[in-house]
């Protein structure tokens, strides 16, 4: 097997080979659906079948207008069913060739932005905000790493991210290591970077990544042909019976009674077609495929016009909660300082307690924000900020703190305006806050009782606390850790991805249609209570 340098990465020839070994970093898809293959699964289903074989026949019998009105409908409803499923192939394809990202590896100590269907296991990946993770990986160097793997997970917070220990082995060889939840040491294809970057060793590509396995668990569905179709099928079935036994015995008849028995063979043809329902296959023919056409007009693409029929006989219907029924972004919805609570749904100016705590959240945030609850302080800081508040550009940065798994909170040390000394910044989890704070058994029962308060109403609860540093050479030494520095509690921060506007108008639409609508998700019980009953959704144990 060939070797590399951690950060050198492969030769082009050795990625060259693994690529043709392992083939392109491309996920498993169907058999892309030509015209032909469209026509002849149209042409298979009974109830086309039924109407061309009936036009045929009527040609065969002379009578023309019968024949012609058959395949005139039967030609019809193929070629619109045909046109728009041949529309929908076309459109998959675009958005699968879109969806393909670019990355950047290390190719023979270079940086090389490739196609990312051409990254091969081994390559070393090179990644940043704003990128789209091209296969999954192992991470070799992580720095303030947070990706977004809610394509994966559902969850809309994004994850910190560690980088593994990485041991040089037998010439030049690289391996890696690492304790804890192995999550954490890796980053998954299709996954989004919000904030940081890091370098990542590619260990899975194509259908071997996670976001590979589930397209080939799609892929193992087996497609059911839908209930009404089904019932038309055995309607169908049941008069083709009593009429070929009709059109059997009028021949028999006519021809032991009449003795011309070409006479009778058109007879009991003619019988048995006059028995059969053709007109059901034109209605359900017709009607399926101006259907999908309908529905392509509100720029929903139908891969098959069958679907239209599912989706009519839906009773019950199960939906995701996180970006389907809410919007996917953090919004602050209560602050509590040490006297005061303020809340988005009562608004009001804020207490003095409340606007500080406020302000020391923000200051505990970066300065330029991507992760979506930074973003929602710094936009609420934004709406209730004074002029007597400093500008983050006006004030000096001496250090900040990321998260990491032994501490995971957010620090910011700012010094302070006109005078040598410096303040830090801090907001994290509860229990890291407390901790920090070094509070007595009784304050942290009194704050965790009112983060159970915020956490009933569904919402992620962050504590905020600050410490000053005295000295002169505060602003020049600051402390390594933040456990060294004496922080003070100033309050709690509660944060909720808010629903979207249409979803309770859509709740009450299915319901009237008789559809029930059933959230899953795998939040806090009292978060998806509220959630669910802000949308109008029945809650159920």
């Amino acid at each position: 097997m060939a070797t590399h340098e951690p950060r050198v990465g492969l030769t082009a020839n050795e990625a060259a080979l693994r690529l043709k070994r392992d083939g392109f970093n491309e996920l498993p898809t169907l058999d892309r659906r030509g015209y032909l293959r469209i026509i002849a699964e149209v042409l298979r289903q009974p109830m086309f079948a039924l109407l061309l074989g009936g036009g045929v026949v009527y040609l065969l019998l002379g009578n023309r207008l019968e024949a012609l009105l058959l395949l005139l409908f039967a030609s019809l409803s193929v070629t619109i069913t045909i046109a728009q499923e041949s529309r929908s192939e076309r459109v998959l394809e675009a958005l699968r060739n879109l969806a393909s990202p670019r990355a950047l590896v290390m190719r023979g100590g270079h940086r090389v932005l490739i196609a990312g269907s051409e990254v091969v296991c081994g390559d070393m990946l090179v990644i940043s905000e704003g990128d789209r993770v091209a296969a999954d990986a192992t991470l070799v160097s992580a720095q303030d790493l947070l990706v977004d793997e809610s394509l994966l997970t559902g969850e809309s917070l994004p994850v910190q991210k560690s980088a593994a220990q990485t041991t040089a082995g037998v010439a030049g060889a690289s391996t890696l290591s690492g304790s804890g939840d192995d999550d954490v040491l890796n980053v998954f294809a299709g996954t989004l970077v919000t904030r940081g970057s890091g370098i990542a060793l590619v260990d899975a590509t194509g259908g071997r990544t996670q976001m590979g396995l589930i397209g080939h668990a799609l892929r193992s569905i087996e497609t059911e042909q839908p209930r009404l179709q089904l019932q038309l099928h055995s309607l169908v079935r049941a008069f083709a019976t009593v009429g070929v036994t009709a059109g059997g015995l009028a021949v028999l008849l006519f021809g032991l009674l009449r003795g011309s028995w070409l006479e009778a063979m058109l007879s009991g043809i003619a019988l048995g077609m006059s028995l059969l329902p053709e007109e059901f296959p034109v209605v359900m023919a017709v009607f399926m495929a101006m259907g999908a056409w309908r529905i392509s007009q509100a720029r929903v693409l139908t891969r098959r016009a069958a679907a239209i029929e599912t989706l009519g006989a839906t009773t019950v219907l199960c939906t995701d909660k996180t970006g389907t029924l809410t919007e996917n972004r953090m919004t602050v919805t209560s602050l509590v300082g040490t006297e005061g609570r303020w809340d988005r749904t009562t608004g009001g100016p804020l207490p003095p307690d409340v606007l500080n705590t406020l302000e020391v959240a923000r200051l505990a945030c970066a300065r330029e924000p991507t992760d979506p609850m930074d973003v929602a302080v710094h936009e609420l800081a934004t709406k209730q900020s004074t002029a007597a508040t400093p500008l983050l550009s006006e004030r000096e940065l001496i250090r900040a703190y990321g998260l990491s798994a032994d501490l995971p909170v957010m620090t910011n040390i700012y010094a302070d305006e006109g005078a040598p000394s410096a303040t830090a910044y801090a907001k994290g989890a509860i229990e890291a806050i407390t901790t920090l704070c070094r509070l007595p058994g009784a304050d942290v029962a009194r704050i965790r009782a009112a983060v159970d308060v915020l956490a009933r109403d569904g919402m992620r609860v962050l504590g905020v606390a600050q410490a000053p540093l005295t000295g002169t050479d505060a602003k020049l030494a600051p402390p390594e850790s933040p456990h060294s520095l004496l922080f003070k509690y100033v309050g709690l921060i509660g944060f909720a991805d808010p629903l979207r506007a249409n979803v309770p108008g859509a709740v009450a639409e299915c319901r009237t249609a008789g559809i029930r609508v059933v959230m899953i998700t795998g939040d806090y019980p009292a978060t998806a209570r509220a959630i669910a009953a802000q949308a109008g959704i029945d809650a159920t144990e």
